[in-house]
Parts: C-alpha cells; structure tokens; sequence
C-alpha cells in the first residue's frame, strides 16, 4: 500500500511521526511538507526531535492569505500526486494544508483519509473550522479521536465513514513522557522554576488580527502575579509591532520552541493560556491546568472539572481562570489508549483490500 501523507504546519508533524511509525513498518509513505510553517522552530526542528522521514516532496508555499496559500498547495501538490499515484492520500487537522490536501486527493479520484476528523467549534468564522467540515466531507476515511467527534459526524450524515481510532497526540505524548519530565534546560535558560511561572500561546487570527482583542490578552498576562513565558508566533510578533502593544514586565518573550521543550514547558507551569487547540489537549494530558482565550472549543472534553477554562479575551475573566484553584478532579481517559496509529493504519489497509487496492 502507499501512501501519501501531507503536512505543513507544527501540529501536523507531531501526529505525522507518530502515524509515519506506524505505516512504515509495512507500507510505503510519501510525505509531502506544503511549506506553511517555513521557520525553523515551527519546523525542521520537529523533523529532527521527532525523528520524521524527511520529506520526499517540499512545495515551498510559505505565507500569504487563506486563499491565496490553499490555492498555491493545490496547485503544487496535484503533479505530485498525479505522479506518484497513491493508493491513499492522507491529511491531518484543520490547517490550510489539510484542504488543499484534500481537495487535491479527491480532484484526482484518489482515496482520502482525515486524521483527527470530527473536531467542531461551531464557529463558522474560524478558518480551521471550515477547513475540517469540508475536509471531513471530502475524506473516504474519517478517524476520530473522541466519541464527541464520531457525534458530530453522525449529526452530519458521515456515520459510514467514521471510525474511532483514539487521539494520535496521545500516542505521540506516551512516546515521549519520560523526555519530557525530565527536560529542564528549558526551564533553566527562561531562568523559572517549576510551578511558579505560566505560559502563554496566541496565534489565531481572530485574537492577532483584533487589536482590541490582542490588548486585552496582553493586559491579563501583565497582571498575572507569576512571570508569564512567551514563545510568540511570527504572526503575533508581527501584530504586537504594528499595535505598538508592548509585553507586561513580567512576560518574558522567547522564540517558539520545538515539541519537547514546549511539552515540558507546559508540564512545569503554573496553568498554559492559549488559543491552540493542540495545546488545551496537552494541557489536559499532562494534568496542567489550562486557559482558552477563546469562547468555543473544539475539545470540549478538557472542560470536564474546570481543567480548561472557556475565557474569551476578557481581561478578568482570564486573570480568575489563571488564578484558580487547581484542579482535583480526576481527568478522565477520553482520548483512547496510545494506540490510534496503528488503527488508523489497519483500517486504509483494510479499506484497501476490499477495494482491490493492495499491491
């Protein structure tokens, strides 16, 4: 069986790895990286901590508008897979990638498959979301990582497509737990101690586009008590410049960093606020305490005994959800058992053979 996988941006290479793992031990990959995130730290660093194939084909697409940057992968990507002719193209998330992707692989009549499908916000003005409905409703496979998901997705019709397989995040995160705990020099070159700082994330359009909204944000961090980390996203740094919105004393801006170091520095804070979705999901995973500054989630089960906080950009609603106390609730096991690659693997295998696809 081969199989093409697409990624571009950092959530995509963690759960690539993890399913290229996988897939490579019988099959073959192709792996096309569409040039999203094109900075270092956003991505050959993941190539390299997370030991991901490198990639056979580079489109080099690199930042413009949605429409612009979906329509340059589509373009790109279709003499690729009409060369090599896949049995299946495989996409992940939500990204402009994942339906560029997409929409590559069923313009050609080649067999999709939607990594973490199902996922909704319910927020029609946010590009992820309209990325992952349609994806969803393209894809011949739908592999999702919760019950909420395969909800959603019987809620639209797509029940025969759908298979829960488990969170592949949580394969990748058992795979590198120990890493992690033990991963200090990060926390060392911010010069913090374990528990006594936060972090911070802010990359969506919605709270970098909004002057308002990003000042906001800004102010909240600034009236936390504890020092606040900050590895800030080209986009925000470009925001922050051009609002002349300048940091709070206590925040301390790094550059982004790769999986491992974001993952422990997640681990030893005092609570994560971001508008990641990835990150509400480590959050939880790693039993730290978490901030949205959103007002929707496409992960509501990290909302179970207040893990994560729902605070839009509201200045005092973020500082209270910061503040409180943490959580004693036992998180319960939503996202499956660390065993979603090899799943996802088995069914295209499976779907194959009964379509007379297997080499």
């Amino acid at each position: 069986m081969k199989v093409v996988t697409v990624v571009g941006a950092r959530p995509q290479f963690i759960k690539a790895a993890t399913f290229s793992k996988a897939l490579r031990k019988q099959h073959t990959e192709v792996l096309i990286h569409t040039g999203q995130h094109y900075d270092r730290e956003l991505s050959d660093v993941f190539f390299e901590e997370l030991d991901l194939p490198e990639p056979a084909h580079e489109l080099g697409v690199g930042s413009s508008s949605h429409a612009q940057q979906t329509a340059q992968i589509l373009e790109r990507i279709e003499p690729v897979l009409e060369a090599e002719a896949p049995d299946w193209v495989v996409v992940f998330g939500d990204t402009n990638s994942t339906l560029a992707g997409a929409l590559g692989a069923i313009k050609l009549d080649i067999s999709l498959a939607h990594v973490e499908a199902g996922l909704r916000s319910f927020n029609r003005s946010m590009p992820e979301e309209a990325n992952r409905v349609l994806t969803d409703h393209c894809a011949d496979l739908l592999f999702c990582p919760t019950k909420t998901a395969m909800t959603h997705l019987a809620a639209e019709g797509l029940s025969d497509r759908a298979h829960l397989t488990g969170d592949i995040m949580l394969d990748s995160l058992d795979q590198h737990r120990a890493a992690v705990e033990a991963r200090t020099g990060i926390l060392e070159r911010c010069e913090v101690e374990p528990g006594a700082y936060y972090l911070a994330t802010v990359h969506r359009a919605a709270n970098t586009d909004d002057h308002a909204a990003l000042a906001r944000i800004m102010e909240a961090l600034g009236r936390l008590e504890l020092t606040v980390i900050f590895p800030m996203h080209p986009r925000t740094r470009l925001a922050l410049e051009a609002s002349g919105l300048k940091p709070a004393p206590n925040v301390t801006v790094i550059e982004p960093v790769g999986y491992l170091d974001m993952l422990a520095l997640q681990s030893h804070s005092r609570a994560v606020l971001t508008d990641s979705g990835g990150m509400q999901k480590e959050a939880f995973l790693l039993g730290t305490p978490c901030v949205t500054v959103r007002d929707e989630t496409e992960w509501p089960e990290t909302l179970v005994d207040g893990w994560n906080v729902l605070a839009g950009t509201d200045v005092d609603r973020i500082v209270e959800a910061a503040t409180r106390s943490r959580p004693t609730g036992d998180r319960p096991d939503v996202f499956g058992d660390g065993r979603s690659a090899q799943r996802m693997v088995d069914l295209l295998q499976h779907d194959s053979s009964h379509r007379g696809r297997l080499d």
